[in-house]
C-alpha cells in the first residue's frame, strides 16, 4: 500500500493522508504523480460507484465511499483486492468513528493529520502476509467481482465529456426555445394577416353591394 487517503465526497477536500516515504528522487516523483491523480479522483465522485478500482500503469487505485467520505489506497496490483477492500472499509469507518462530526466543517486539507497513526496500524494489519494471503486470494473472485474496475484516464476525461454533453443539450435547449419563439411571432403574424384579408374583404363586399343598391 504506497498511498492512503480519505477525502470528503462533497468538494473532494482531502482530511487525512498516509504516504510511504521513498528512498530515492523518482520515488518521490512518482508520488506526486499518482497523489495528483488521486486528487482527480476526488473531484469526480459525484455519480461514481460506491466501490470502484482504477488502473494506473503499475499501480490500482481502490476506493470505497462511505457516507459523506471517500477512502482511496493506492497499491501494486498483485495485492488483492479483497484485503484492499476491508483496508479501506476498515479505516473509513474508524475514521467516521472519531470524526464523523467534524467532516462537514472543516475548511483546510489535511485537517486530521494525527489518524495518520490508525492508519500505520491498518497497513501493518493488512500487509502482514501470513494474515491476508490464504483467505484473501482463495475468496476473493466471490466478494470482488461487481466492484467496477476502469483506467485512470476515462475517469479522468469522464467529467470532460458529460461538460460536453451538457453543453449541447443547453445549446440545443436554446435553439428549441428560439424556434419556438420564433413560431409563435410567426403565428402572430399570420393571424394578423389572415384577420386584415377578412375585414379587406368584407369591406369590398360592402362597397360592392353599396354600389348595386344604389
Amino acid at each position: 500500500m504506497e498511498l492512503t487517503l480519505i477525502a470528503r465526497v462533497r468538494d473532494g477536500l482531502i482530511l487525512a493522508t498516509s504516504i510511504e516515504g521513498n528512498s530515492d528522487q523518482s520515488g518521490d516523483s512518482s508520488m506526486v504523480k499518482y497523489s495528483n491523480q488521486a486528487k482527480m479522483l476526488f473531484k469526480k465522485l459525484h455519480g461514481a460507484p460506491a466501490q470502484q478500482t482504477v488502473e494506473s500503469g503499475p499501480y490500482v487505485f481502490h476506493y470505497v465511499i462511505i457516507q459523506n467520505i471517500c477512502a482511496l489506497v493506492l497499491c501494486d496490483r498483485n495485492f488483492p483486492r479483497k484485503a484492499a477492500f476491508q483496508y479501506l472499509n476498515d479505516i473509513g469507518q474508524e475514521f467516521l468513528n472519531s470524526y464523523s462530526s467534524k467532516v462537514e466543517q472543516v475548511v483546510r486539507p489535511y485537517h486530521f493529520l494525527d489518524f495518520d497513526k490508525y492508519i500505520q496500524q491498518a497497513k501493518q494489519r493488512y500487509a502482514d502476509t501470513n494474515k491476508y494471503t490464504m483467505n484473501a486470494v482463495s475468496n476473493e473472485l466471490q466478494d470482488v467481482t461487481r466492484i467496477m474496475v476502469t483506467n485512470i484516464e476515462d475517469v479522468i476525461h469522464r467529467g470532460e465529456a458529460l461538460n460536453i454533453l451538457e453543453n449541447r443539450a443547453s445549446e440545443l435547449s436554446g435553439m428549441s426555445k428560439k424556434y419556438r419563439d420564433d413560431a409563435k411571432a410567426l403565428n402572430r403574424r399570420s393571424t394578423v394577416f389572415k384577420v386584415a384579408v377578412s375585414i379587406g374583404i368584407a369591406g369590398f363586399l360592402f362597397l360592392v353591394a353599396r354600389f348595386l343598391i344604389f
